[in-house]
């Protein structure tokens, strides 16, 4: 996925973006980039890899070099970003987060309407920022552009955009990402996490509305395009996955969210007489953390950590380029707390069961410790449908997804009718599905939230909630 930090400031603000910037790295793995105006140096901007180090270590010389009163930064796992572009409007530094589902179908659009090129990575993929950009570029101004590259694109479109008098914030159409404003005495920034700018001494002054569009300067916050309420359909994954745990959605904080969920989890099993009989509750860290203190608070079963990540050396276990290698670092990270595990029957929570291949290496590894039985209970519902909005899932196929493959197994393409069903426990085909993904990840048990319990976990109203990846709905 990605973030992105901006601000506007009576001084410099370089160090500032900086470390807002390095506070999304829980967002994206692949790129860092950072930009930078100022009337004696003009536009400034850095690009690095981040796969194989983190955001700071690549930009702290940067930080030194660049100087501007205005400034933006971004992390993301897709295109080399900010862009810089110059158009009609004026020359700019760009940056975006989402996914562009109709880029193709943009392109050609744009080449036959007398664009004469677009510039091309090494992959031949158009950048996201320039396609944006320069559909941005077809109107009078940068306000009217941006509404018409937010109907034009199908996918998620969050951006941010540097000029020489202010930056520009303009929130997706249907708000599945948040963009909140910070306020200071000497300026005003931009964030996807609301945390990022606390320790840096602002206070939230606003979070966007869907589709609202804001300036930043020193002075103010202006509006220039307002947002509409009704149209938001935040991504309920930024909660459950996601979201760092101090992160402040629509009111609601993550951290807060995930302990409510594991309680409601556990009122469910008591309800339905499927509490086991175990030793310890445990979350898979580090999301799944949370979500298993609610449920222990809730159980009443003691809460234990029986494995550590080791996180010093390898903070992410995805950022060497080989599969292999990554897979190793996956295992080397755990850390098994043996008299938590060797005889011990053993409920674990994680955020979220996705193809299943890194839970069944965990349960392998808690048996080969001595576990005696491995329950587990994933924080949201069966995940049906590949996002098509955040790129959640690195999956190239929805059959992929474990949930998918079990369906295919049992009745082919006629189980999609049935995936509503497949997805409630307390169908025959949803104990079918649970049966089968406890036999192939060696399971003692296993239980999904449900829909309406995410739901009530988040306290927003569902219609207000991307849910597409559970139920397919748009």
């Amino acid at each position: 996925m990605g973030g992105f930090f901006g601000a506007a400031s009576e001084h410099d603000c370089v160090t500032d973006v900086f470390f807002g910037t390095d506070y999304h790295s829980h967002l994206g793995t692949r790129r860092g980039g950072m930009a930078a105006y100022s009337p004696d140096k003009g536009f400034q901007r850095a690009l690095h890899s981040i796969e194989n180090s983190p955001f700071r270590t690549k930009f702290e010389n940067d930080v030194t070099t660049m100087r501007g009163k205005l400034c933006i930064g971004c992390i993301c796992d897709s295109d080399p970003q900010p862009i810089m572009m110059r158009s009609k409007q004026g020359l700019f530094a760009v940056c975006s987060v989402g996914i562009v589902q109709n880029a193709k179908e943009l392109i050609e659009e744009l080449l036959e309407g007398g664009s004469p090129s677009f510039e091309t990575m090494s992959s031949g993929n158009i950048n996201s920022g320039d396609l944006i950009m320069t559909l941005i570029s077809q109107k009078g101004s940068l306000v009217e552009g941006i509404r018409y590259a937010q109907q034009k694109v199908i996918g998620t479109m969050n951006i941010v955009i540097l000029t020489e008098d202010g930056i520009i914030c303009a929130r997706d159409k249907n708000g599945r990402l948040p963009i909140i404003i910070g306020k200071r005495d000497d300026g005003y920034c931009c964030s996807m996490e609301s945390f990022a700018f606390q320790k840096l001494g602002y206070y939230t002054h606003k979070e966007l509305k869907a589709g609202e569009i804001v300036k930043l300067t020193a002075k103010s916050c202006e509006t220039l395009s307002p947002g509409v309420d009704e149209d938001l359909k935040i991504c309920s994954f930024m909660w459950t996955y996601y979201g760092y745990p101090n992160a402040v959605y629509e009111g609601v904080t993550v951290e807060t969210m995930r302990t409510r969920n594991g309680e409601i989890m556990a009122e469910n099993d008591i309800k339905a007489g499927r509490l086991p009989d175990v030793d310890y509750v445990c979350g898979v860290p580090d999301s799944g953390t949370p979500h298993a203190i609610g449920y222990a608070n809730r159980s009443g079963i003691p809460f234990a950590r029986p494995f550590i990540k080791y996180t010093p050396t390898w903070p992410r276990s995805f950022m060497p380029t080989s599969q292999s290698l990554r897979n190793q670092v996956a295992k080397m990270k755990l850390i098994p707390v043996h008299e938590l595990i060797e005889g011990k029957r053993l409920l674990f929570v994680d955020d979220s069961i996705v193809r299943g291949t890194q839970m069944r290496e965990t349960v392998e590894f808690l048996y080969e410790n001595g576990a005696k039985e491995v329950h587990m209970r994933s924080a949201c519902p069966p995940i049906m449908y590949g996002c098509k909005y955040l790129n959640f899932s690195r999956s190239t196929s929805e059959m992929e997804l474990i949930a998918r493959q079990v369906i295919d197994a049992f009745e082919g393409a006629e189980g999609m009718k049935y995936l509503d069903e497949y997805s409630d426990s307390e169908t025959e085909r949803g104990r079918r599905l649970r049966d089968e993904i406890c036999r192939r990840l060696k399971l003692t048990s296993l239980e999904f939230q449900s829909l309406p319990g995410t739901v009530k976990a988040i306290g927003l109203p569902q219609c207000n909630l991307c849910t597409y990846c559970w139920d397919g709905k748009e």
